[in-house]
């Protein structure tokens, strides 16, 4: 077991107790930090479409180990500490960077956990997806190399910022689009918004988004998006007359339809960023459905210090999170919203 557990205290817990079932709220005893473990009293808890993969996810397709709570976007102050930890005082405002890997690879050391060279072994992927994340009041974080202060941010924005602020622009820090250059966002929902805004506050690139419904759309113009389409049969048509073709697409979505929209909308030597987990398939061959040159990339996720740059970024000002607000209580009800498509931006739960 990791850390220890108070016999006396009590939390409540959003938890993942078997696979098949739905999610449910329990109470289960406060984490006691133990070596160099903290404890994180949560204020906000993000809902990402990854935990919806999670909770439909066939017995034993994922390592992960049952029970645990679910959460692995997750804002908060520091309530405890273990003996031997350092780096990080009682009372501290935090965001927790949420993908925890070995924690002794070089890449973990170097706060790369989101590439763990020994991921494939784990059974867990980080904070809420195998271990116990921070739908709860409290979350036991393993290290203070986890945590990156957030000041006075607001924690319901400092939350989603860990992933839907985090994964984007680790995938935007590796495109480095030249001054007027065409990007595609397909996908103007919880991350893709938010990618909108990391593109205009970075870079240059002249901004297209793509969306199936005209809110998401509302959404990306409101964020900064140059040119918004409503998703259709001719979408490809007017992106590539329009772009000349994009330098580069970033699929939020990453179902076999908008795959095979970005592919055809690159131009020679551009990239196809697969962020979402839509279930899509996307033939690789010379010739094939991609550009000459073409590179595709999957990130995942995003490194420690990219995250105290997103902070960052948000502290200025420079992109903000669209956000629902939910207590604790109202999990399941937050989580039927997101599975139905009736959120904007992002859900995020506020334990109280």
């Amino acid at each position: 077991m990791v850390g220890g557990v108070s016999a006396t205290r009590k939390t409540p817990a959003f938890r993942l107790t078997g696979w098949g079932r739905p999610p449910s709220l329990a109470d289960v005893a406060v984490p006691e930090p133990a070596g160099a473990e903290v404890l994180v009293r949560v204020e906000a808890a993000g809902i990402c479409h990854s935990d919806l993969h999670v909770l439909d996810a066939a017995p034993g397709a994922l390592p992960y180990r049952l029970p645990f709570t679910l959460g692995h976007e997750i804002a908060g102050h520091v309530a405890a500490l273990g003996a031997a930890a350092s780096g990080v005082e009682v009372g501290a405002r935090v965001a927790v960077h949420g993908p925890w890997g070995c924690g002794e690879c070089r890449r973990c050391t170097a706060g790369e956990d989101n590439y763990c060279d020994r991921r494939a072994g784990l059974s867990w992927s980080g904070a809420g997806l195998g271990r116990d994340g921070g739908m709860a009041q409290h979350v036991l974080v393993p290290h203070a190399r986890y945590l990156v202060p957030i000041g006075d941010l607001d924690a319901a924005q400092a939350a989603p910022l860990t992933d839907a602020g985090l994964t984007p622009y680790h995938a935007v820090a590796a495109l480095k689009p030249a001054e007027d250059a065409p990007v595609v966002v397909i996908g103007a929902g919880g991350l893709g918004h938010v990618a909108i805004q990391i593109l205009r506050a970075t870079t240059r690139a002249t901004v297209f988004a793509v969306d199936v419904r005209e809110e998401a759309l509302a959404l990306a113009h409101r964020s900064g998006a140059h040119r918004t389409l409503l998703s259709g049969p001719g979408t490809g048509s007017v992106l590539r007359r329009e772009t000349g073709g994009a330098d580069a697409v970033l699929d939020f979505v990453g179902s076999d339809p908008t795959l095979a929209l970005g592919a055809s909308v690159l131009r020679p030597g551009g990239t196809l960023v697969i962020v979402g987990s839509g279930g899509g398939r996307l033939t690789i061959a010379k010739p094939g459905p991609l550009p000459q040159g073409a590179s595709v990339s999957s990130p995942f996720w995003g490194n420690r210090r990219e995250l105290g740059e997103v902070i960052a970024l948000a502290r200025a000002g420079g992109i903000r999170v669209e956000t629902e607000l939910f207590p604790l209580a109202a999990a399941g009800e937050a989580f039927e919203r997101v599975r139905a498509g009736r959120v904007r931006g992002r859900a995020v739960l506020l334990p109280g």
